[in-house]
């Protein structure tokens, strides 16, 4: 492993023990020529995913990219990384399960808003906004009515007027 420091390629294991899922290694390691410290991961690759854009463009799948979006999303939410570590490698197992390795990104997409959804309403329609290119406010409502099984969003309880509801029948 290149020392990130310096460049040297004699870089040593100080210590390697399992992420708390135990889905990947994490490897404390030192560089003898600078003395930099250094942590890396190690993770199972199942195969070699490509992802096909909506222009028709490939290009390979990176697990970084995935969580930095995930990130955005979640930023200045109370979400524990571990949950969220544990959506990302739920979402990268399904994609390396599934029989093709040419995925959409309309897929990737999908599984993280399923994701999210579960994991923190504010993330998911963050998320949503941007995955689904919100124009209007309405956009925003009918995301909103999504997640309280309802056509439209319900004002909440801060709101001075709110509407009256019709009797269910």
């Amino acid at each position: 492993m290149r020392c990130p420091y310096c460049g040297g390629l004699d870089t040593q294991v100080k210590d390697s023990r399992p992420t708390e899922d135990a889905s990947s290694i994490r490897r404390r390691r030192i560089c003898p020529d600078c003395g930099g410290r250094f942590t890396t991961f190690e993770r199972v690759q199942l195969r070699e995913l490509m992802v096909v854009k909506r222009s028709g463009r490939r290009a390979p799948f990176d697990r970084d990219k995935l969580q930095h979006s995930v990130e955005v999303a979640l930023r200045k939410r109370a979400v524990a990384p571990e949950r969220v570590e544990r959506m990302i490698n739920g979402i990268v197992r399904q994609l390396e399960s599934q029989g093709d390795a040419d995925i959409p990104t309309e897929r990737i997409g999908e599984l993280v808003m399923e994701g999210l959804k579960g994991l923190d309403d504010v993330a998911y329609v963050r998320f949503a906004s941007v995955y689904r290119n919100f124009c209007e406010a309405r956009d925003f409502n009918a995301i909103v009515g999504e997640l309280s099984g309802e056509p439209e969003a319900e004002p909440g309880p801060a709101s001075a007027n709110p509407r009256p509801r019709a009797p269910a029948r």
